[in-house]
């Protein structure tokens, strides 16, 4: 396994990064607990979570039961400081948690103080904002996005506010590190040109999405993080299991994320169908196992701090880890560039 510090952090990190978001809805916390052990025992030292978790689907009543889990895990152990556990602040708008307030310092404060109850520590390692509270063009709303109705000073003063106490909740220990998530480069940099001008905790990450299928980050944003320091925390990976192979031809496995959240968030359609068989034929013309091809590919952007996977079931969690080794070659690598210029951002 091969580790790395997290942007201009002291988190040290795997590679890999061990996804919480199904546990305490499509996972019990048994095998919440298994993956945790399985992954920590093959050099995985990295959790993510978040408030809002767990999902597939989103329940109001089931917020929080995967930190809980996390917690419950971390009880029992004799050992905190050889995990490193992230988890996030939810964004404006979700009516789940807070009833869709922005994030403030008073939401903040809230927030934190209840992850940290429910994962049973006195810290946590990376602390990320689920989103920003302007709203952003993830989740397949690059579509429709429109931000002339954004008031620049706002978002500023609140900026400033948000990273003047978070930098304060570092001075007392509560969390070590700051992180973002679903942002943009303009965002990311006002975050990084407020620490500068203020004196600040720098962000160490973006937690977006990043794939085969969604290359968004490969240009302002690697442009970003090469200069500034910052790595990338990769989410859906697979694209939400399509670049496992398992959805083409029509298929829906019983109890799959497409049974329950039907075109998968967007990304479900022939366009992106099209552009998985082609990977799909590379993996099998080099003998791979197309996970592994599709999480090496991600760990091997010179962005990238860490690939964050999950699993539903324990065997898949297995075939994952089994997998983490590879190495794609540079004909591998020319391959898979090859089909992205054929099928540009199908999703």
């Amino acid at each position: 396994m091969k580790y790395q510090y997290l942007g201009g952090s002291d988190l040290r990190v795997s590679i890999f990064c061990l996804g919480s978001m199904t546990w305490g809805e499509s996972s019990t916390e048994q095998e919440g607990h298994w993956q945790l052990e399985h992954s920590i025992s093959n050099g995985i030292n990295f959790v993510d979570t978040a408030e809002m978790y767990p999902t597939n689907p989103l329940r109001r009543e089931t917020a929080g039961e995967t930190e809980q889990i996390i917690g419950n895990w971390l009880k029992g152990r004799k050992r905190r400081d050889d995990i490193v556990i992230a988890t996030k602040i939810t964004g404006e708008g979700s009516k789940t948690i807070r009833d869709g307030a922005p994030i403030t310092k008073k939401t903040i404060n809230i927030a934190l103080e209840g992850s940290l109850k429910r994962l049973n520590t006195d810290y946590v390692d990376l602390y990320q904002l689920h989103w920003p509270n302007r709203g952003s063009y993830h989740f397949r709303q690059n579509w429709v996005f429109d931000p002339t109705k954004q008031v620049t000073s706002e978002i500023k003063e609140n900026i400033f506010e948000i990273l003047d106490y978070l930098s304060e909740l570092v001075r007392e220990g509560k969390i070590r590190a700051i992180g973002l998530s679903n942002e943009s480069a303009w965002g990311s940099m006002q975050f990084l040109k407020a620490a500068t001008e203020s004196g600040f905790e720098k962000i160490a990450s973006i937690q977006n999405e990043y794939s085969l299928l969604c290359r968004y980050f490969d240009t302002d944003l690697a442009e970003l993080c090469h200069n500034e320091n910052v790595h990338l925390m990769a989410y859906s990976p697979l694209a939400a299991g399509l670049l496992t192979g398992k959805y083409q031809n029509g298929k829906v496995p019983q109890k799959s994320r497409l049974e329950f959240s039907p075109g998968l968030n967007g990304r479900l359609n022939e366009r992106s169908i099209n552009a998985t068989q082609n990977y799909l034929n590379i993996a099998k013309k080099f003998g791979l196992h197309p996970v592994s091809m599709a999480l090496a590919f991600c760990a091997q952007r010179p962005f990238m701090g860490s690939v964050i996977f999950g699993a539903t079931k324990n065997k898949q969690l297995k075939t994952i880890i089994d997998g983490l080794d590879l190495e794609l070659s540079q004909e591998i690598l020319i391959e898979l560039d090859r089909v992205h210029r054929a099928h540009p951002f199908p999703m």
